[in-house]
């Protein structure tokens, strides 16, 4: 391989990863544990314990909670802000990893960047969800996570097997996604103001003003 391929190869890998994280960590590890056990890629030595049984059997442990509590109305966003504090510094420390043995500045760039996505992927996927609860239905929060982690899976294949081709799609994302946030942050705060209303009008005292 050469110099350009390794370099096309190693963004993919550390952008992949970063970017899966921020929609669904648990169903990332898992994919690249597999595609490790299964001989289908060489992991950097940094990124080679998530093929650990240990490290897949915990992971495969929480995509299962994951896996329902996804697609329940309410819970999802529940599930959303706490792995806030848990996707984006994974998000970052994957894509720190997935450069091999770099210097430390190649490193932390890559943490940095990856951070970044991470932080991305996460707010679009959990405004997202925000704005689907808002329908009286169920079925649009199963569609929206079997796509999520149907997606996920894809990409983190695609990011190993067709990296020039993921970067491509990646930066297509990463434009929509710019494009798209503000919208889902106006629509978001909607929601809530919504709720806060409806809050204060359940918690009101009764008028006893009697007519004159």
């Amino acid at each position: 391989m050469g110099a350009l391929d390794q370099i096309t190869a190693t963004l993919a890998l550390t952008m992949g990863l970063a970017w899966a994280s921020g929609i669904n960590l648990y169903a990332t590890l898992l994919t690249l544990g597999f595609l490790a056990n299964s001989g289908n890629i060489d992991l950097p030595p940094d990124l080679q314990i998530v093929a650990n049984p240990l490290v897949m059997g915990a992971a495969g442990i929480m995509y299962f909670v994951e896996f329902f509590v996804d697609k329940t109305p309410g819970a999802d966003s529940g599930w959303d802000a706490i792995h806030t504090f848990i996707r984006i510094p994974a998000g970052a420390m994957l894509a720190a990893g997935a450069v091999g043995d770099l210097n430390p500045a190649v490193e932390i760039a890559a943490a940095l960047l990856g951070g970044s996505l991470a932080a991305g992927t996460h707010a679009t996927k959990a405004g997202t969800r925000v704005m689907i609860n808002t329908s009286p239905e169920p079925f649009s929060n199963w569609i929206a996570s079997i796509g999520e982690d149907v997606i996920v899976v894809t990409g983190v294949w695609a990011s190993i097997n067709h990296p020039v081709s993921f970067l491509i799609a990646l930066v297509l994302f990463v434009i929509l996604m710019i494009w798209y946030l503000p919208k889902i942050w106006v629509g978001v705060k909607k929601v809530f103001r919504f709720i806060l209303g409806w809050f204060r009008k359940e918690g009101s005292p009764p008028d006893f003003n009697l007519p004159q």
